[in-house]
């Protein structure tokens, strides 16, 4: 088969001599997945998960069963107080959205603690104009950088002392930006400084790409509310489109009214079939996860071996299941995801090349051959046309 798919010899040797190098972090990696897998199932045996809850509703959505469980099931979780899970999310982007203009008031201040966040934010936020932004509604922004990939503690210390900070983000995945993931410790030891100057601050974490990476999950640690996409770890491959805000009861409850409408808020909400695929998703993602974390350690020693820059390395700690490759070039860069678009289950005959997609400021490419549109736990791997040409990839196979 090898040989009728034109992989060479050298290749499989090489894969081969990197698979056995990397059983020692396979295994650690497998202790994670069961014991992810234990916290799921037991949450799903707490809640009497049944047939049952697969049922689906249509137009308002009045007493979904089903759509109740699932989110009793995602609270208990990321042990928090409670948690919204909707189709009618549209990305991580949309989440991360209506959690901002639910928690922040005109002449309100948000702080990004690590960085600037992803690119699609910028026009919500207003770092790039948008008559919608949080910007035209007298919402202040501001940002502390992170220092040699650690939190500028010495600088949020100060600022958060001076006061009038209504919530400070913190974005755990990389999204574009030229730097390390933010693990689950260095999340707990900011969290821990900043609710000592002052426990009112609403600390909300962009949690895409990290879920079920560790044991533990920032609510667990002091975080107030956390964000992800369904189409990113926790959806496992299977669920269509969602995404899921979880945390304190009032901030979940405010994110709801924002997302629906004040006076219906959690109430509302048809789930349109997707309760079984959500809750499918959800059981097997603990392993998906697992799956996803082999290959970027499998890749990454490949591509050190091959003579490329990935980062992280395969024998370091990650915090999310994102790989990247510096190629210092574009057209590397682009042809590197066409062929990865090329070996995709989906559209392997199509060759991506830059486009504007919306929400962006520089072109991107992005080679997805998967069954969920943008489904980044699938076979996918995307990026920037801007220096120093990173790709940035995430997959998905059974190893």
């Amino acid at each position: 088969m090898y040989k009728e798919y034109g992989i060479s010899e050298e290749t499989i040797n090489l894969a081969k001599e990197v698979e056995k190098e990397t059983q020692t972090i396979f295994k650690d990696i497998n202790e994670i997945c069961e014991y992810n897998s234990l916290k799921v199932l037991k949450a799903f045996k707490d809640n009497n998960i049944s047939d049952i809850h697969f049922n689906s509703t249509t137009g308002y959505g009045y007493d979904d069963i089903g759509r109740d469980a699932i989110e009793k099931v995602f609270a208990d979780i990321f042990k928090a107080e409670d948690a919204l899970v909707r189709g009618q999310f549209i990305s991580g982007t949309h989440a991360l959205t209506v959690a901002l203009f639910a928690y922040l008031r005109p002449g309100d201040t948000m702080l990004s603690i690590s960085g600037k966040p992803y690119d699609t934010l910028d026009e919500v936020i207003g770092i790039k104009e948008n008559d919608s932004s949080l910007k035209s509604f007298g919402i202040n922004y501001e940002q502390i950088d992170l220092l040699d990939n650690e939190f500028d503690i010495q600088a949020i210390e100060k600022r958060v002392k001076m006061g009038n900070i209504k919530l400070i983000e913190i974005q755990r995945s990389r999204g574009y930006a030229i730097r390390k993931s933010i693990s689950i410790e260095k999340v707990e030891e900011v969290i821990r400084l900043i609710k000592n100057i002052n426990k009112d601050i609403i600390i909300m974490i962009d949690n895409c790409y990290c879920e079920f990476v560790r044991k533990t999950e920032p609510t667990q640690v002091g975080a107030d509310v956390i964000i992800g996409s369904l189409i990113k770890n926790i959806g496992g491959g299977i669920a269509p489109n969602g995404a899921y805000i979880a945390g304190r009861k009032d901030l979940v409850e405010l994110a709801a009214k924002r997302l629906t409408s004040p006076g219906q808020g959690k109430e509302v909400g048809p789930t349109l079939g997707m309760n079984k695929p959500i809750l499918q998703g959800l059981f097997f993602a603990p392993s998906v996860v697992a799956s996803s974390l082999k290959v970027a350690v499998f890749a990454s020693r490949i591509l050190e071996k091959l003579g490329y820059n990935p980062e992280p390395l395969y024998n370091e700690q990650r915090a999310d299941i994102v790989q990247t490759i510096k190629f210092g070039g574009a057209n590397p860069l682009i042809k590197f995801c066409q062929g990865i678009q090329m070996g995709s289950p989906i559209d392997s005959n199509s060759i991506p090349e830059p486009w504007d997609m919306p929400g962006y400021t520089d072109k991107i490419i992005m080679a997805a051959g998967a069954f969920t549109q943008g489904s980044s736990i699938e076979l996918s791997c995307d990026a920037p046309i801007r220096e120093p040409y990173i790709a940035f990839m995430q997959r998905w196979i059974n190893i």
